[in-house]
């Protein structure tokens, strides 16, 4: 149970910043229900260890997201159907002109090992730095830049032209 001054700390932190974890959240697991899961997983992981927390809450709870999600990816139920009552409501269509390189891109992302997915996701989608990307997954700033690397020249053979990760 989280003292009354580190739960209202706790509340602030997780009131400014859910936006930018959802998002993180679903580029990692690609459905908005298991994003959901993931974050909230997370930031109860984040509450029970909040004393103990030194520097930046936003990079530890994403770390937990990253190892949970690979976890997840790991698990012999994860990606099989589930069958349920009634189908999830559907959210509204995006009628922009990019959704078709959208879809593309999102598939050729599905595609790549994990470790090579978040990578990606970390450095462009979150445009976080090799440094605090290298210590989200625990690995060297040379690992980040190989698996960056390698992670665009796969996704780039996947989609079939060049990929502007930047725009």
């Amino acid at each position: 149970m989280l003292h009354p001054d580190d739960l209202r700390v706790f509340t602030a932190f997780v009131t400014t910043r859910s936006d930018s974890l959802i998002r993180l959240a679903y580029v990692l697991t690609g459905d908005q229900y298991a994003a959901e899961d993931l974050l909230q997983s997370a930031l109860a992981r984040t509450a029970d260890r909040w004393r103990s927390i030194r520097g930046d809450p936003e990079a530890y709870v994403r770390r937990v997201m990253y190892h949970e999600q690979v976890g997840r990816w790991r698990s012999p139920r994860w990606g099989r159907e589930r069958v349920v009552e009634a189908p999830p409501e559907r959210i509204a269509g995006d009628d922009t002109a990019q959704v078709d390189d959208r879809l593309t891109l999102e598939q050729a992302l599905r595609r790549l090992p994990a470790k090579k997915r978040a990578v990606l996701v970390l450095r462009y989608f979150e445009d976080l730095p090799e440094s605090d990307v290298a210590r989200i997954m625990g690995c060297s700033i040379g690992t980040v830049r190989s698996q960056t690397h390698q992670a665009v020249k796969r996704l780039r053979g996947l989609v079939g032209e060049p990929v502007n990760l930047e725009a």
